[in-house]
């Protein structure tokens, strides 16, 4: 790959490292912190003993200062903490759209007042051009703008938007005539009406939106938030509630002294689901990082979530399930010809034809007959396909050859004196298009030799993705143009468990909403301007960078290296990001098991001498245990931020299965790490005081 995308070497990149940890100081604005309610309370507890560490100082305060001032430093360090992993997430995002800005030059174009005069141009400024105006590129030159080819065929290197070197072909008309700005034409040239207004273009909002600071919250997301803040009230009355039971307790048992505002304070932020809060807005924005690294780039964090849910994929057939381009696999004679008779005559049919189709002809006939023509003769006469004859050849040496559909090749022989066709024609057509592929008839002046098998060629491995799909259980739809019989044959080969054919975009539409009727998520790619209405409709609309604008208008994810098979990956970071925040989430509400054990014990200590059975890890004194569970709350939080930004591992299973391995490794895991991590904690600080 060349020019490709500059990314960081590993979560904590010296460079974002440091450009995270001024950013974290600068989150600890109030104004800025309020988006995270849980930790806006840890900010104004983290304020709290800083006043209690003043006043101990002056002596106000009966807590030593020591202790006072340690867990006000580790407060403090568990809302930087927390800023500092939004902050990083961020920051990986701004430094790939960073990359992506050194790549936008302001470049001149070749303005056109009218297509057809092509050396009547005036050289303008990119910044100039408007949406609809007419630009001409050539070969060597930068793509000014977004735009659609409207006249000419091109390679267009794509390095700089897409991080893949390997040039593109942009031609007039079909689904691959959007161009991107900052595009660079190889060979040919081609005339470009602009669709955007300079900073409108699709890699402006592209920068925007991988930079991810005005994210919007998903419905999980803020349910979750809910939640946490639920906890957080339940755990602030809590807390509110012991100080005068604390202040009864005294009088009523005659020992002991009050809980102090300081072990209040540490007790409610170790309780408050502090880790997950801290977490939460990084989870988010590494995932729309991580499909970037894929070269995908979510519209909105609402559809990378929806794709977690997904349970109905629909992909094209053509350049997702199969290669995109029809193969010969097969030369069929008919009537006694030899199959070398039929490669023969086939090849020179074929060497004028540039199309894919055409080619692999050429090539199936050398590869397997160790055929060598490679040029025709001087004075050969090249026979174009059109729409009305649907038939392409040469005519060389006094003969005619031609290849085609099997009604258009008869009627060509026919027209010759052909009168008598083989028998066994009929039966072979029948026979390859039975089997999902295509016929072409070859003929060599008024005689028919045999049949060209052009096979649709299914993906390799592709089977095993949509049995990983079936496992998570998501069903796969193939929508295609072709008749019922090809498509029905193409969707045994590939496994998928159901297809639309000769697929309308009404149909398509119709489709898609019947799904949803019932109670399904669906999924959908596309790079058409007729696949556009399904797009709007689908849950998870993935839009191929090469497609025209309206569909990658309509979608919410786009495709910059148009393959339609990413589709698979965002699904699988969807499901990712749910995984990591439910995980993270499980983690969190485990460790207040370990805490009760360490802080409520030294807490009441000294007026109910009989909670000392309760002290399981043996902490050496109440104010080191009480100091042992805020670091390990703080401490806690950096050491899971790589986990927040890589997101779980996703291991295809049944949904039941994944919840108990997660239960176990996360929900055992969040009680048994508090317990040896406060403890070790415990041990290093009977050693400092």
């Amino acid at each position: 790959m060349s020019k490709q995308i500059q990314q960081p070497k590993s979560a904590f990149d010296r460079a974002l490292v440091s450009g995270a940890l001024v950013e974290s100081l600068k989150k600890l604005d109030p104004r800025t912190l309020w988006r995270n309610p849980v930790m806006l309370c840890v900010e104004i507890a983290s304020v709290i003993t800083l006043i209690t560490f003043v006043m101990s100082l002056t002596g106000a305060n009966k807590e030593p200062a020591w202790f006072t001032g340690a867990v006000s430093v580790w407060l403090w360090l568990t809302v930087i903490f927390s800023t500092f992993a939004e902050a990083l997430a961020e920051g990986r995002g701004k430094a790939r759209a960073a990359s992506l800005r050194k790549s936008r030059t302001d470049v001149t174009a070749k303005l056109l007042s009218k297509p057809e005069l092509k050396s009547a141009f005036t050289t303008v400024g990119a910044s100039r051009l408007r949406m609809g105006d007419l630009i001409l590129v050539e070969a060597g030159e930068m793509i000014a703008g977004d735009g659609d080819v409207i006249e000419g065929a091109a390679l267009v290197n794509e390095s700089a938007v897409t991080g893949e070197s390997a040039p593109v072909i942009r031609e007039s008309g079909g689904d691959r005539s959007a161009v991107t700005g900052g595009t660079t034409v190889i060979s040919s040239s081609i005339i470009v009406r602009i669709t955007a207004n300079p900073g409108e273009t699709f890699l402006d909002r592209m920068i925007g939106l991988i930079e991810g600071a005005k994210r919007r919250k998903t419905p999980n997301e803020v349910a979750l938030e809910v939640l946490l803040i639920a906890l957080t009230v339940v755990f602030l009355l809590v807390c509110a509630n012991i100080s005068p039971l604390s202040i009864y307790s005294v009088k009523a048992a005659g020992q002991g002294a009050p809980v102090s505002l300081t072990i209040l304070v540490a007790l409610f932020v170790c309780l408050a689901p502090t880790t997950i809060a801290a977490l939460l807005p990084a989870i988010g924005i590494a995932g729309m990082d991580r499909l970037f690294q894929k070269n995908v780039i979510a519209l909105s964090g609402r559809a990378i979530e929806a794709a977690g849910d997904v349970n109905v994929l629909l992909l094209d057939k053509t350049g997702t399930i199969t290669h995109g381009n029809r193969e010969a696999v097969a030369f069929v004679p008919v009537d006694g010809h030899t199959e070398q008779e039929l490669a023969q005559a086939a090849l020179m049919a074929s060497l004028t034809d540039e199309t894919p189709e055409g080619r692999s002809v050429v090539e199936l006939a050398k590869q397997k007959y160790g055929l060598t023509n490679d040029a025709l003769p001087a004075g050969a006469e090249t026979i174009t396909f059109n729409a009305d004859t649907r038939l392409s050849g040469v005519n060389t040496d006094g003969k005619q050859y031609r290849k085609g559909a099997s009604d258009s090749t008869i009627a060509f022989v026919r027209k010759l004196g052909g009168k008598q066709l083989p028998r066994d024609l009929d039966e072979v057509v029948d026979r390859i298009a039975r089997g999902g592929a295509t016929p072409l008839v070859v003929s060599r002046d008024s005689e028919i030799l045999g049949v060209i098998n052009l096979k649709d060629i299914v993906k390799s491995g592709i089977q095993e993705r949509f049995l990983q799909l079936r496992s998570m259980g998501i069903k796969t739809v193939m929508i295609t143009g072709d008749n019922p019989l090809t498509a029905a044959a193409i969707a045994a080969e590939a496994q998928v468990d159901d297809f639309l054919a000769q697929a309308k975009p009404e149909e398509k539409l119709r489709l898609i909403k019947e799904y949803q009727e019932g109670g399904f998520m669906v999924a959908m790619t596309g790079d058409g301007t007729n696949d556009a209405p399904a797009l709007a409709q689908a849950d998870v609309a993935v839009a191929m960078n090469t497609g025209t604008q309206p569909a990658r208008e309509a979608a919410n994810i786009i495709d910059l290296d148009s393959n339609p098979t990413k589709l698979l990956d965002i699904v699988e970071v969807g499901k990712q990001i749910l995984m990591t925040r439910g995980n993270l989430t499980t983690f969190s509400i485990s460790n207040d098991i370990a805490k009760y054990f360490a802080i409520i014990p030294a807490m009441l200590l000294s007026i109910y001498p009989q909670l000392g059975a309760l002290n399981v890890m043996q902490l050496a004194s109440p104010h080191s245990a009480i100091l042992s569970a805020v670091i390990f709350n703080a401490v806690i939080i950096p050491l899971l931020v790589p986990l927040a930004l890589r997101g779980t591992k996703f291991r295809p299973m049944p949904a039941e299965r994944m919840l108990i391995r997660n239960l176990l490794v996360y929900g055992l895991g969040g009680i048994v790490a508090p317990f040896l991590g406060i403890k070790l904690i415990d041990l290093a600080i009977g050693l400092m005081v």
